[in-house]
C-alpha cells in the first residue's frame, strides 16, 4: 500500500512537471485534451466570466474581467507549486520516511517537510534521516530552485507579448477611431494620406496577425488580458483589419489588391487557429454586421472621403463570401471571451480617446490645429 503511495507521488509530480513544460518551454500548439492547464482554465474562466455575463457591459464589467487574466496566470503557477510539494509528500510518505510514524500526523509532517524543501526554507527542525529520503530532499529542493526561475523568466516573457500586442492597437485610436472600425480607417486613409498608404499598413497589420498567432498559441493566456481601454480589444482590432482586407478585396477602386489578399489570409489563419485553441466552434452572430443599409451608408462614407467603392453585384457576393470566412469565428471567439465584436460603421462621431480625458475636453476646431 505505501509503495503504491509513493508511486501516485512520483506520478503526480512527472504530471505537473511535464504540464509546466508544456505551458512555459515548449514553444507550440499542444493538442493533447488532458491537461492540467486546460482543466484549470476551462473551470476557472467558466466560473469568472458567468459572474461577468451578469453584469451590464461597461467599465464596471471591463474592470472585474480585466483581472483574471494576471490573476489565473498567478493561481496556475501556485497549482503546479501546491501540486509539486503534494507529490514529494506522497513520495515521502510511501516510503516509510522515519519522519513519523504511519497515519495522518506523520502525512502532515511529511507535508511539512516536503514545503519547506521545496521553498528552499532549511529550517532544519525536521531532518531526513534514510539516504533515500536525502537524495530524494536533494532533487525536491534543486526542483524548487528551478521553478523559481522558470517563474522569474516566465512572468517577462508574458508581459513583452502584451506590451508588442497593445502597442499597434493603440496606434489604431487616431487611425481608425475608438471604438475602431474598418470603414473609418479607409476613410481617415482617403482624406489624409491616400489609398497608396494602405499597402504599408497592410503590411504591417499582416505582421502584427502573425505575431499575435505565435505568441497567443504558445500562451493562451494572453487571450485573457484585456487592453487598457474598454473599447478596445485585440479581436475587435484583428476583426477590423479582416472587414478593411475584405472591403478592398471586394471592390475598392484603385485599392493595393495583393497587400490585403495577403494581411486577409494571415489574419483569417490567427482567427481560426485561436478557435480552436479555445474550443470555440464557429458561431454565427445573430444580427447582420452589415445590413443592406450599413452597406449603402459605407459606400457614401467611403465615396465622400475620395474612395470610391464598387456597386456592382458581384461584389456585394464577394464580399458577403470573404465574411463568411472569418465572421462565424470572430463571434464565437468574442462570446467565449466576452470581447465586444466591432461594427462596420462608427454608430456615431464619437471622439477618439486622445481627444477627451477626466479634465478637458478637445473641440473639433483644436483637432486640427
Amino acid at each position: 500500500m505505501n509503495i503504491l503511495i509513493a508511486i501516485v507521488g512520483l506520478g503526480l509530480m512527472l504530471l505537473v512537471l511535464w504540464d509546466t513544460f508544456e505551458a512555459i518551454v515548449l514553444p507550440r500548439r499542444v493538442t493533447r485534451r488532458f491537461r492540467v492547464t486546460r482543466m484549470f482554465y476551462q473551470v476557472t474562466w467558466r466560473v469568472w466570466s458567468a459572474a461577468g455575463r451578469r453584469m451590464r457591459s461597461g467599465k464596471r464589467r471591463e474592470a472585474y474581467l480585466s483581472y483574471y487574466g494576471p490573476l489565473s496566470m498567478l493561481a496556475l503557477l501556485a497549482t503546479w507549486a501546491v501540486g509539486l510539494v503534494l507529490a514529494f509528500a506522497l513520495m515521502y510518505y510511501g516510503t516509510r520516511s522515519p519522519l513519523g510514524a504511519n497515519g495522518p500526523e506523520a502525512f502532515a509532517e511529511d507535508l511539512y517537510f516536503s514545503g519547506t524543501t521545496f521553498f528552499t526554507l532549511g529550517l532544519g527542525d525536521v531532518k531526513p534521516e534514510s539516504p533515500a529520503m536525502r537524495a530524494v530532499a536533494v532533487i525536491e529542493s534543486g526542483m524548487g530552485f528551478g521553478f523559481l526561475a522558470l517563474v522569474i523568466g516566465y512572468l517577462p516573457v508574458i508581459y513583452q507579448g502584451f506590451s508588442r500586442r497593445e502597442l499597434s492597437i493603440t496606434l489604431l485610436d487616431a487611425r481608425a477611431g475608438s471604438p475602431a472600425t474598418a470603414v473609418e480607417l479607409i476613410r481617415r486613409y482617403g482624406r489624409g494620406a491616400g489609398v497608396a498608404a494602405l499597402p504599408r499598413l497592410l503590411e504591417e497589420w499582416e505582421r502584427w496577425a502573425a505575431e499575435l498567432l505565435e505568441s497567443h498559441i504558445s500562451y493562451p493566456v494572453l487571450a485573457y488580458f484585456r487592453s487598457q481601454h474598454d473599447n478596445q480589444s485585440w479581436l475587435a482590432a484583428l476583426t477590423l483589419i479582416l472587414d478593411a482586407s475584405a472591403l478592398i478585396l471586394a471592390g475598392v477602386v484603385e485599392a493595393p489588391e495583393w497587400p490585403a489578399r495577403l494581411t486577409f489570409a494571415m489574419a483569417r489563419h490567427a482567427t481560426v487557429d485561436l478557435a480552436q485553441i479555445f474550443n470555440t466552434p464557429p458561431l454565427a452572430p445573430k444580427h447582420d454586421r452589415l445590413t443592406p443599409e450599413e452597406l449603402s451608408r459605407l459606400r457614401s462614407i467611403l465615396t465622400a472621403a475620395g474612395v470610391p467603392v464598387s456597386e456592382s453585384a458581384a461584389a456585394e457576393e464577394k464580399l458577403r463570401r470573404l465574411r463568411r470566412l472569418y465572421e462565424p469565428y470572430v463571434n464565437s471567439l468574442g462570446d467565449f471571451l466576452l470581447l465586444a465584436v466591432p461594427p462596420w460603421n462608427r454608430a456615431s462621431e464619437t471622439r477618439d480617446n486622445w481627444q477627451s480625458s477626466a479634465w478637458e475636453r478637445i473641440s473639433p476646431e483644436d483637432e486640427h490645429s
